[in-house]
């Protein structure tokens, strides 16, 4: 009775799968994408139409007298930044649903009894946000074009990607920290309300962090969401309040890199110990 070969499976405790488990990962992703998908009205054009307003709102308010910032329009100056911050925060949205909705229901187990290792589970759930991100990303860049004075000519392709990849992929990382963390929705709307959007709106989306006091530019570069939007501008207008040089903008680069691969790793462990997953 205890020996593998009988009835064709194995003894019990060998694995079976000895490296990526790639179907389970994309069924994860599959279904992590059908579930926002199902509902995209709310999970993409309402986020999309929600940030548009933010250019309109501004654009009527102080971009009536021609007001230029870093030589462009100032329409054209916020438009990549109200981009890229509707990209976060659906990439926080979308990984911070799952597990705790999970938790609450009574569902988590849906997540755990899978054949898929800590890592896979972290690919396929911030994979899956990172393709909400996008899609609302596109939905964004698409209406903006259409709106009078924007100009969205891509100086450095490169950054464009990598700075919205990178914020995109922090935000769903920090998500489903929180979903590990929370017990309740009151506790994810807490880090929604009081956490990601003071820094989104505090990162120089709508102003040159030039103009602020030395202390405020302090904190403003102790902010990591300033990197994103400053370094995805950059991407587009060839010029950003990062620093002076291409440099500077490199290093911001590498900076938020290396910042996704700590809280990765303390994803990991933490997803490693079970803790608040399992009792």
């Amino acid at each position: 009775m205890g020996k593998g070969a009988q009835g064709g499976f194995p003894a019990q405790g060998v694995p079976v799968i000895h490296q990526v488990n790639w179907l389970g990962l994309w069924t994860l992703y599959m279904k992590e994408v059908r579930r926002f998908f199902k509902v995209q009205t709310q999970t993409i054009w309402a986020p999309a139409i929600t940030t548009l307003l933010f250019l309109v709102i501004f654009t009527v308010a102080m971009g009536r007298e021609g007001r230029t910032v870093l030589g462009v329009n100032f329409a054209t100056f916020v438009a990549p930044g109200l981009i890229v911050m509707g990209m976060m925060q659906n990439a926080f949205a979308n990984a911070s649903f799952s597990f705790l909705a999970g938790k609450i229901q009574g569902t988590i187990i849906d997540y755990l009894m899978p054949p898929l290792s800590e890592g896979e589970l972290m690919l396929a759930m911030c994979a899956a946000a990172v393709t909400r991100a996008v899609l609302v990303g596109l939905a964004l860049a698409g209406a903006m074009l259409l709106w009078p004075g924007v100009h969205l000519g891509m100086a450095h392709p490169w950054a464009v990607v990598w700075f919205g990849l990178m914020g995109a992929i922090l935000l769903s990382l920090v998500g489903l920290l929180t979903s590990l963390w929370a017990e309740k929705f009151d506790h994810n709307a807490a880090v929604t309300n009081f956490v990601i959007a003071p820094l989104s709106l505090l990162s120089g989306t709508f102003y040159v962090i030039d103009n602020l006091s030395p202390a405020f530019q302090a904190v403003s570069r102790l902010n990591p969401f300033f990197y994103v939007i400053s370094g995805f501008r950059f991407g587009f207008l060839g010029q950003s309040d990062i620093g002076s040089t291409n440099t500077a903008v490199l290093h911001g680069a590498l900076g938020l890199g290396l910042l996704n691969l700590v809280v990765a790793l303390v994803l990991y462990r933490l997803l490693r110990s079970g803790w608040k997953l399992k009792s």
